[in-house]
């Protein structure tokens, strides 16, 4: 028989203990637990559905897991969690003859059933003895088994009671989806993965891949050469993993490309962008920090040919019910350009820019609805007067500009992602608001608001690693996932829900995320801001001193800065130096934090004082030029302590600065001379240098890192 506890335990164990929470929860006294006599029951009639008609929805897409899949692949994460191993048995519910194949206690119980008021996702979960869930596509069984996992998981002992409780669950938005920058940044398939797991796990349904960027295009196909790099792009073979092993945690791969703008790429590897051929747009008809190219001519048949065979191309390879092609950011500059006068003074279908890129849409919508897809695209065109074109009705945006999360283009269906943006750079500085997501957003259920997504962009951190988005991602995706969920007020506070999002921890299965390797006996990072190409798989996108690279010639971190007040390059002291003259003037890495023992070394050569100045800088803390209030030079620990030592750079002469730390202790040196201790450490940062609000003034040249502490004749021998 299961044990006995108090309803009020049971209650605030099991509702605690679930991300996101159930819509509904009736908390019972007790526990059920799984013992090595546990099954898991199919019925034999429907052990190969994944949904009855009641469960089939437009949105997330089509169930794609049987039942007995889902039931093999339960027990293999019931054995990660528990130990046991429960056994896969059919039932049909009744007696036959002497024997019974009802479920017993401790017995899992997966069906499918008739219901309409679950829909496509929801489930009711039983844990009154046996444990039984059902649900009308494999969708909701699938989210009922979540549920179960989550709840052994959380259980302190092992691993192997459930708090009894009767739930009828289903979500309040249909689309609860994470957006990823695929085109600015390629994401190794281990990392994605991970987040496919983790995503299901919270019953989040929609990894938005966004693929194609001004930088990098990432979908690799024999019939376009040229257009991605193989070793830094996806194939068919990989998107088909993608999808099958999405397909088993019930999560849509929504594909994403960007056209006619943020499209570089493209342009120049088809010859098809405004900046080419004869009367060529100038770069006063595009943004400034970009060229005429980064948006493909609309006004060209040979380029709307080549956009459309892309389009078809691509589309096949995925099964989500969305297919996006961006369509945002056109500048209205582009209207003045003599090439768009000329060619809409002509055209009997278009008489304004809005016309050109609304006609261009739904000429690709064309092509994606062949493939029985909607078209998506970012909001943006209703901005540009347009007298004869309008947007196609079916036509889903995505709404990113602003914080609003309610219904804002009238027509059609969207996706609020504004409010949620993480574009962890310091140019943007965007980062998700958890405590209002948490305490303050309700999700809309209006009609026209199909869901809800976290956006990551990757602007300025084209090469970071990983698992430094992942870090500023986690906590926003588990709220979102939670409040998409449920739209009832939370019951508790943002510290409350994130001590039970770690009480449940990660699901089966997930892997450790990859650890670099310390680097010995050489230097990890070698910066010396000579002039440098953009590495294989990225193009340059910007205009000429905008967005330069910082190579990395030692590591595999190279950054780039900014699309305004971009540092001067200028003779160093060996080759080229970047000069900075303003907050805004940095560069960004997307590096994780390096644990003592480290050593970093630079030669600053300083033009002014300011109040506060950063070489590099990271979340948890930052190593100074000029400490805040003491003008020398030190490290923070953001949130603890500042530290300076007795060292103030001059002025207008080149210095070579060495931080040398070991765990607990930092000393500095200054032209290979020691000048002091601090019995304090921290982190190496990695993130970029400078930050928002505090980079340096003067010149930077031969930034280097090491993964050990140099000794004092290894600094002093330092060119």
């Amino acid at each position: 028989m299961p044990t006995t506890a108090s309803a009020t335990e049971a209650a605030a164990t099991s509702v605690a203990s679930v991300v996101p929470r159930p819509a509904d929860w009736t908390a019972l006294d007790g526990r059920t637990k799984l013992t090595g006599r546990t099954r898991i029951l199919i019925d034999p009639r429907t052990a190969s559905a994944t949904a009855l008609p009641s469960g089939r929805a437009e949105f997330p897409g089509e169930a794609r897991q049987s039942v007995r899949e889902l039931a093999t692949q339960l027990r293999t994460e019931i054995k990660q969690v528990t130990g046991i191993t429960p056994r896969i048995a059919h039932h049909t519910g009744h007696r036959t003859g002497r024997h019974t194949d009802r479920p017993a206690d401790g017995d899992i119980t997966l069906g499918l059933t008739a219901g309409a008021k679950l829909g496509a996702e929801g489930y009711t979960f039983d844990s009154a003895g046996p444990i039984r869930i059902e649900a009308a596509s494999t969708h909701g069984l699938y989210y009922g088994t979540r549920t179960l996992l989550q709840l052994l998981r959380a259980t302190a002992d092992d691993h192997r009671a459930v708090p009894r409780a009767r739930s009828i669950d289903r979500p309040a938005q249909a689309i609860r989806m994470v957006h990823l920058d695929a085109g600015r940044k390629y994401w190794q398939l281990s990392y994605l993965e991970n987040l496919i797991r983790r995503m299901g796990d919270q019953k989040l349904n929609t990894l938005f891949l966004h693929l194609s960027e001004s930088e990098g295009f990432r979908l690799h196909s024999p019939k376009f050469p040229g257009l991605a790099d193989p070793d830094h792009s996806y194939s068919r073979a990989d998107i088909e993993h993608l999808k099958a092993f999405a397909a088993r945690h019930h999560v849509q791969l929504m594909p994403g490309l960007e056209l006619p703008g943020h499209a570089t790429v493209i342009s120049e590897a088809f010859g098809i962008g405004f900046g080419s051929g004869a009367g060529a747009c100038s770069g006063a008809h595009t943004h400034s920090h970009l060229t005429p190219d980064w948006i493909i001519d609309m006004t060209s048949d040979k380029a709307i040919a080549k956009s459309k065979e892309i389009v078809d191309e691509f589309a096949g390879w995925f099964d989500a019910p969305l297919f996006s092609i961006g369509a945002e950011e056109v500048p209205g500059q582009l209207a003045e350009c003599p090439r768009v006068q000329n060619y809409l003074a002509s055209a009997p279908d278009v008489s304004t820019l809005g016309d050109l890129l609304n006609r261009y849409i739904n000429t690709l919508d064309d092509v994606v609805t062949s493939h029985g897809k909607r078209t998506a695209v970012y909001n943006g065109s209703e901005h540009l007067a347009a007298t004869q074109q309008k947007v196609r009705a079916p036509v889903v945006f995505l709404t990113w500009e602003g914080t609003e999360a309610e219904p804002a283009i009238p027509g059609h269906d969207e996706i609020a992602i504004g409010p949620f943006y993480d574009t962890p750079n310091n140019y943007h500085h965007l980062y998700p608001d958890e405590p209002w997501m948490y305490d303050d957003w309700a999700p809309s259920t209006a009609p026209d608001m199909l869901g809800s997504g976290v956006t990551n962009w990757a602007d300025y951190n084209f090469w970071a690693d990983d698992g430094y988005f992942e870090q500023s991602m986690a906590g926003a995706r588990a709220i979102l996932a939670d409040r998409a969920w449920n739209k009832t007020a939370p019951p508790d506070t943002l510290a409350d829900f994130r001590a039970r999002a770690a009480r449940i921890g990660d699901p089966p299965g997930t892997t450790p995320a990859p650890v670099p390797p310390r680097v010995e006996g050489r230097p990890s990072h070698h910066w010396t801001f000579d002039d440098a190409s953009y590495p294989n798989g990225w193009t340059y996108a910007g205009s000429p001193g905008n967005t330069i690279l910082a190579e990395d010639v030692a590591g595999s971190l190279p950054g780039t800065s900014y699309i305004i007040d971009n540092p001067t390059p200028v003779p160093g002291v060996r080759g080229q130096a970047w000069r900075f003259d303003s907050d805004r003037d940095g560069v960004g890495f997307g590096g994780l934090d390096v644990a003592e023992p480290w050593t970093a070394s630079v030669r600053v050569r300083p033009t002014a004082r300011t109040g506060d100045q950063v070489l590099l800088s990271s979340k948890a803390g930052a190593l100074k030029l000029m400490q805040h209030g003491t003008g020398k030079v030190g490290f923070t620990r953001y949130g603890a302590a500042d530290f300076s030592f007795d060292h103030t750079l001059p002025l207008d002469r080149w210095t070579r600065l060495t931080w040398v730390t070991t765990p607990g202790h930092t000393t500095l040196y200054a032209d290979g001379k020691r000048i002091g201790s601090v019995a304090a450490s921290i982190p190496l940062p990695l993130r970029s240098i400078g930050t928002e609000k505090a980079s340096l003034r003067g010149d930077l040249d031969e930034l280097i890192t090491w993964d050990e502490a140099l000794t004092p004749k290894e600094v002093a021998r330092l060119p």
